[in-house]
Protein backbone atom coordinates (compact mmCIF):
# COMPACT_ATOMS: atom_id res chain seq x y z
CA UNK A 1 0.00 0.00 0.00
CA UNK A 2 3.07 2.67 0.70
CA UNK A 3 3.99 2.57 -3.05
CA UNK A 4 0.31 3.41 -4.33
CA UNK A 5 0.23 6.18 -1.51
CA UNK A 6 3.52 7.35 -2.48
CA UNK A 7 2.32 7.14 -6.13
CA UNK A 8 -1.60 9.11 -5.32
CA UNK A 9 0.43 11.62 -3.71
CA UNK A 10 2.80 12.10 -6.46
CA UNK A 11 0.35 12.63 -8.94
CA UNK A 12 -1.51 14.78 -6.67
CA UNK A 13 0.89 17.66 -7.62
CA UNK A 14 -0.83 17.64 -10.98
CA UNK A 15 -4.15 19.57 -9.18
CA UNK A 16 -1.81 22.45 -8.38
CA UNK A 17 0.60 22.43 -12.07
CA UNK A 18 -0.53 25.04 -13.90
CA UNK A 19 -0.75 24.47 -17.72
CA UNK A 20 1.82 26.38 -19.04
CA UNK A 21 0.40 28.02 -22.08
CA UNK A 22 -2.19 30.04 -20.46
CA UNK A 23 1.01 31.42 -17.90
CA UNK A 24 3.06 32.38 -21.02
CA UNK A 25 0.40 34.67 -22.54
CA UNK A 26 -0.29 36.58 -19.91
CA UNK A 27 -3.18 34.61 -18.09
CA UNK A 28 -3.01 34.18 -14.74
CA UNK A 29 -1.84 31.28 -11.99
CA UNK A 30 -4.90 28.90 -11.51
CA UNK A 31 -6.47 29.41 -15.24
CA UNK A 32 -6.48 25.88 -15.84
CA UNK A 33 -4.35 23.16 -13.94
CA UNK A 34 -3.14 19.66 -15.70
CA UNK A 35 -5.69 17.72 -13.50
CA UNK A 36 -8.62 20.12 -14.49
CA UNK A 37 -6.97 19.64 -18.10
CA UNK A 38 -7.19 15.81 -17.72
CA UNK A 39 -10.57 15.69 -16.31
CA UNK A 40 -11.38 17.53 -19.36
CA UNK A 41 -10.14 14.95 -21.43
CA UNK A 42 -11.60 11.85 -20.09
CA UNK A 43 -14.94 13.59 -20.06
CA UNK A 44 -14.44 14.81 -23.58
CA UNK A 45 -13.05 11.20 -24.48
CA UNK A 46 -16.00 9.39 -22.46
CA UNK A 47 -18.85 11.18 -24.50
CA UNK A 48 -16.83 10.54 -28.02
CA UNK A 49 -16.58 6.88 -26.92
CA UNK A 50 -20.35 6.31 -26.02
CA UNK A 51 -21.07 8.39 -29.35
CA UNK A 52 -18.93 5.97 -31.19
CA UNK A 53 -20.56 3.02 -29.91
CA UNK A 54 -24.38 4.14 -30.65
CA UNK A 55 -23.34 4.51 -33.92
CA UNK A 56 -22.48 0.82 -33.61
CA UNK A 57 -18.19 1.34 -33.76
CA UNK A 58 -16.83 -0.69 -31.35
CA UNK A 59 -14.53 0.74 -29.06
CA UNK A 60 -13.01 -0.22 -25.53
CA UNK A 61 -14.91 2.79 -22.90
CA UNK A 62 -12.54 1.36 -19.71
CA UNK A 63 -9.30 2.03 -22.18
CA UNK A 64 -10.55 5.33 -23.39
CA UNK A 65 -10.80 6.16 -19.89
CA UNK A 66 -7.58 4.85 -18.54
CA UNK A 67 -5.61 6.55 -21.58
CA UNK A 68 -7.04 10.00 -21.01
CA UNK A 69 -6.40 9.97 -16.86
CA UNK A 70 -3.14 9.06 -17.58
CA UNK A 71 -1.89 10.63 -20.63
CA UNK A 72 -0.47 13.33 -18.58
CA UNK A 73 0.89 11.27 -15.44
CA UNK A 74 4.49 12.33 -16.60
CA UNK A 75 3.97 15.90 -16.43
CA UNK A 76 4.12 15.14 -12.17
CA UNK A 77 8.19 14.99 -13.10
CA UNK A 78 8.38 17.38 -16.22
CA UNK A 79 6.04 19.68 -15.62
CA UNK A 80 3.71 20.98 -18.46
CA UNK A 81 6.02 21.89 -21.55
CA UNK A 82 3.79 23.91 -24.03
CA UNK A 83 4.24 23.07 -27.67
CA UNK A 84 6.71 26.42 -28.22
CA UNK A 85 9.49 23.81 -25.73
CA UNK A 86 9.41 21.25 -28.55
CA UNK A 87 11.30 23.77 -30.73
CA UNK A 88 14.34 24.09 -28.32
CA UNK A 89 13.98 20.49 -26.97
CA UNK A 90 13.12 19.13 -29.90
CA UNK A 91 9.99 16.84 -30.00
CA UNK A 92 12.03 13.43 -29.53
CA UNK A 93 13.34 14.82 -26.65
CA UNK A 94 10.52 15.91 -25.56
CA UNK A 95 9.07 12.81 -25.99
CA UNK A 96 11.66 10.94 -24.77
CA UNK A 97 11.47 12.68 -21.27
CA UNK A 98 8.08 12.37 -20.65
CA UNK A 99 8.31 8.44 -21.32
CA UNK A 100 11.32 8.34 -19.14
CA UNK A 101 9.55 10.46 -16.39
CA UNK A 102 6.33 7.89 -16.99
CA UNK A 103 7.97 5.02 -16.09
CA UNK A 104 9.83 5.98 -13.35
CA UNK A 105 6.18 7.07 -12.04
CA UNK A 106 4.51 3.98 -12.70
CA UNK A 107 8.12 1.70 -11.69
CA UNK A 108 7.05 0.88 -8.12
CA UNK A 109 3.04 -0.26 -9.18
CA UNK A 110 2.92 -4.07 -9.52
CA UNK A 111 0.60 -3.15 -12.50
CA UNK A 112 3.72 -0.85 -14.30
CA UNK A 113 3.74 -2.83 -17.37
CA UNK A 114 0.16 -2.56 -17.83
CA UNK A 115 0.53 1.49 -17.32
CA UNK A 116 3.43 1.44 -19.25
CA UNK A 117 1.92 -0.16 -22.04
CA UNK A 118 -1.32 1.86 -22.49
CA UNK A 119 0.85 5.09 -22.30
CA UNK A 120 3.02 3.72 -25.14
CA UNK A 121 -0.35 3.17 -27.12
CA UNK A 122 -0.99 7.06 -26.35
CA UNK A 123 1.78 8.32 -27.23
CA UNK A 124 2.16 6.36 -30.72
CA UNK A 125 -1.73 6.45 -31.56
CA UNK A 126 -1.73 2.76 -32.01
CA UNK A 127 -5.48 2.00 -31.24
CA UNK A 128 -8.66 3.72 -32.22
CA UNK A 129 -8.83 4.07 -28.12
CA UNK A 130 -5.68 6.18 -28.33
CA UNK A 131 -6.64 8.32 -31.40
CA UNK A 132 -9.97 9.32 -29.56
CA UNK A 133 -7.75 10.46 -26.25
CA UNK A 134 -5.55 12.45 -29.11
CA UNK A 135 -8.32 14.08 -30.27
CA UNK A 136 -9.80 14.92 -26.95
CA UNK A 137 -6.76 16.24 -26.11
CA UNK A 138 -7.50 18.80 -28.59
CA UNK A 139 -11.02 19.05 -28.20
CA UNK A 140 -10.93 20.38 -24.28
CA UNK A 141 -8.20 22.76 -25.24
CA UNK A 142 -10.46 24.55 -27.78
CA UNK A 143 -13.43 24.15 -25.13
CA UNK A 144 -10.71 25.95 -22.45
CA UNK A 145 -10.14 28.62 -24.83
CA UNK A 146 -13.66 29.34 -26.00
CA UNK A 147 -14.35 29.46 -22.03
CA UNK A 148 -11.32 31.88 -21.25
CA UNK A 149 -12.56 33.92 -24.70
CA UNK A 150 -16.11 34.72 -23.34
CA UNK A 151 -14.75 35.42 -20.37
CA UNK A 152 -12.82 38.10 -22.25
CA UNK A 153 -9.47 36.56 -22.67
CA UNK A 154 -7.54 38.22 -25.99
CA UNK A 155 -4.57 36.88 -28.51
CA UNK A 156 -5.54 32.97 -28.22
CA UNK A 157 -6.56 32.99 -31.73
CA UNK A 158 -2.96 30.69 -32.38
CA UNK A 159 -4.68 27.82 -30.16
CA UNK A 160 -7.38 27.58 -33.15
CA UNK A 161 -4.60 26.87 -35.64
CA UNK A 162 -5.25 23.15 -35.08
CA UNK A 163 -8.74 23.66 -36.03
CA UNK A 164 -7.89 23.72 -39.45
CA UNK A 165 -6.79 20.66 -40.25
CA UNK A 166 -6.30 18.40 -37.52
CA UNK A 167 -5.39 14.98 -38.56
CA UNK A 168 -6.05 12.36 -35.88
CA UNK A 169 -5.85 9.25 -38.10
CA UNK A 170 -9.63 8.50 -37.12
CA UNK A 171 -11.58 6.93 -40.30
CA UNK A 172 -15.13 6.68 -40.46
CA UNK A 173 -17.42 7.69 -38.13
CA UNK A 174 -14.78 8.60 -35.64
CA UNK A 175 -13.05 10.96 -38.07
CA UNK A 176 -16.39 12.94 -38.69
CA UNK A 177 -17.72 13.22 -35.02
CA UNK A 178 -14.26 14.14 -33.95
CA UNK A 179 -14.87 16.81 -37.29
CA UNK A 180 -18.35 18.15 -36.83
CA UNK A 181 -17.40 18.39 -33.00
CA UNK A 182 -14.19 20.52 -33.50
CA UNK A 183 -16.29 22.29 -36.78
CA UNK A 184 -19.14 23.29 -33.90
CA UNK A 185 -16.43 24.41 -31.64
CA UNK A 186 -15.30 27.05 -34.54
CA UNK A 187 -18.61 27.81 -35.53
CA UNK A 188 -19.50 29.24 -32.02
CA UNK A 189 -16.21 31.17 -31.55
CA UNK A 190 -17.16 32.65 -34.69
CA UNK A 191 -20.77 33.61 -33.28
CA UNK A 192 -19.18 35.02 -30.46
CA UNK A 193 -16.82 38.00 -32.32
Amino acid sequence: MSTLRTTLIELQRLKRLDRTGWTLRGLPNGTESVAAHSFGVATTAMLLADELRNRGVEVDCEKVLRIALLHDWAEARVGDMPRTAAAYFGSESRKEAEMSAFADIVGPLSTQNFYRELHRDYENRDSLEARLVKASDVIDLLVQVLALERAGARGLDEFWDVANDPNFHLEGTAREIVHDLIQSLVVERKAMV
